[in-house]
């Protein structure tokens, strides 16, 4: 299926990129009067936001007069293909050793944050590496011997607790310590009693639980690698996945995030790239209501025209087709000329079929389609009202073609001339290709006997199995 058109992330304007205010010294032996790179993640995304080129002595300054945000930063190689990490916090004058032939000897001088992050570095990897191991001859060991690995397994584990409690509570306002935060996930305790009372228990406190300690307005976990996978993992495994649900999350998270001008814009570009295409027919809701409520009438210094163009026109395109309201009447000409309208069809279900008749997809899809409506769909009570698209290149004649050689009996055929929908325009009327989304072709809706959308955008055999399902469960009205 043909996509919209790219992220929007790629929209807004970079000059707030251009912020100064820092002096970092970089030596990163060997390279020699060569370019490195400043940058940081944001998300998925590495934008890079400096560059500067080291002298003879593998030395360069990355400087400027306004504070960086903070987060975790990167400087990266020459070659622009590898890179090490360290922290931007309330420091941001120190200088950085380093060598390529040995990056486990890198220093920080003037930073005592990144002091703290190389050692919890070192410390994570030498005992997780302790773990691996013990992990491995615990595999097929005997049973009183595994019992032991477990144990020497657990106490590892439980002074990696202990390692991070204590920096947290060393450098309570630290960068390291709001990442720490942010990562880590709620213990469940044991508590039979509440299980006993609530089936779900451990899932209604890992939920509740899950951004204990996680400030939304702290734009320093927009610049780390994990905080956008810590938001998906939320809405995907913990949301309950309807639009009422996802609307009443997302309006929480940007209530406190609207604290922080970056912040607001990470999540505001996170949820309005994640739902511009949507995984499921109910998530046309949620971006509507981002439309209405954050971007309708306001205005981003982020954001370009052009950016806000294309999520207002998105946004046009589905307010007429959300999922369980009244779809678009529809009135177009039939092969003899006759109007016919979607209304004055009545039938406890109507599948509208938006098709170009020379789409190859859709002499495909068609006939099969037919087949399905002849042997079990029309005993359902369904009726299918195709609407043929003129595109470029495309003549009235190929409709009638395409009706002779695919028979299609029974069905309500009218067709979409380029002039009907040019009319259209003109009175400032929305185009049936707007007010029912058309993507691509063809493109499929399903309608209760109120003409309300029951789904849409499906395929064939999706439209079958829902079908099914709504005569199993007596949901024909």
């Amino acid at each position: 299926m043909k996509q919209l058109a790219t992220a929007i992330f790629l929209l807004y304007s970079s000059a707030i990129w251009a912020q100064t205010g820092y002096e970092i010294k970089v030596t990163l032996k060997p390279f020699k009067n060569q370019y490195i790179y400043l940058g940081h993640y944001y998300g998925k995304q590495l934008p890079i936001i400096d560059s500067v080129k080291l002298n003879d002595k593998s030395e360069a300054v990355f400087t400027g007069s306004k504070k960086l945000g903070g987060g975790i930063y990167l400087i990266g190689y020459p070659d622009r293909a590898n890179k090490f990490e360290f922290l931007i916090g309330a420091q941001q004058r120190f200088s950085i050793v380093a060598d390529t032939t040995n990056m486990n000897k890198i220093t920080f001088m003037g930073s005592t944050e990144n002091v703290s992050f190389k050692a919890y570095q070192e410390f994570m990897m030498q005992n997780g590496k302790a773990i691996e191991s013990l992990n491995a001859l615990r595999k097929g060991a005997p049973k009183n011997d595994s019992l032991k690995l477990s144990s020497q397994i657990d106490s590892i584990s439980r002074k990696v607790a202990a390692y991070r409690i204590a920096l947290i509570a060393k450098e309570p306002n630290g960068l390291l310590t709001a990442m720490l935060k942010g990562m880590r996930e709620p213990e469940v305790p044991v508590n039979p009693e509440a299980v006993k009372k609530d089936s779900m228990y451990a899932y209604h406190y890992f939920k509740a639980h899950y951004w204990d300690g996680v400030a939304f307005y702290d734009d320093r976990l927009a610049r780390t690698p994990f905080f956008e996978g810590r938001v998906d993992k939320y809405f995907e495994q913990l949301v309950y996945p309807s639009a009422d649900s996802v609307i009443k999350e997302l309006d929480w998270m940007l209530g406190y995030a609207s604290a922080s001008e970056e912040m607001q814009k990470f999540l505001l570009l996170k949820f309005v790239n994640r739902y511009l295409n949507q995984k499921y027919m109910w998530e046309d809701a949620v971006f509507v209501h981002l439309f209405e409520k954050y971007f309708a009438q306001k205005n981003y210094s982020w954001l370009t025209d052009k950016g806000k163009k294309m999520i207002t026109d998105r946004a046009y395109s589905l307010m007429a087709n959300i999922m369980g309201t009244p779809a678009a009447e529809i009135s177009l000409p039939d092969s003899n000329g006759k109007t016919m309208n979607l209304y004055g069809i009545e039938s406890p279900y109507t599948m509208v079929v938006m098709y170009d008749p020379t789409c190859s997809h859709c002499k495909e899809t068609l006939p099969k389609m037919d087949s399905l409506y002849q042997s079990k769909w029309k005993r359902m009570g369904v009726k299918l009202f195709a609407v043929a698209k003129q595109t470029e290149g495309v003549k009235q004649q190929d409709w009638f073609d395409f009706l002779h050689k695919y028979g299609l009996k029974d069905w309500v055929h009218v067709y979409y001339s380029k002039e009907a929908e040019q009319a259209r325009v003109a009175a400032n009327t929305p185009s049936y290709s707007q007010l029912y989304d058309v993507q691509s072709f063809p493109t499929l809706y399903l309608l209760d006997k109120d003409k309300r959308i029951i789904a849409k955008k499906l395929t064939t055999q999706q439209v079958d199995e829902i079908l099914e399902q709504r005569i199993k469960t007596g949901k024909a009205n």
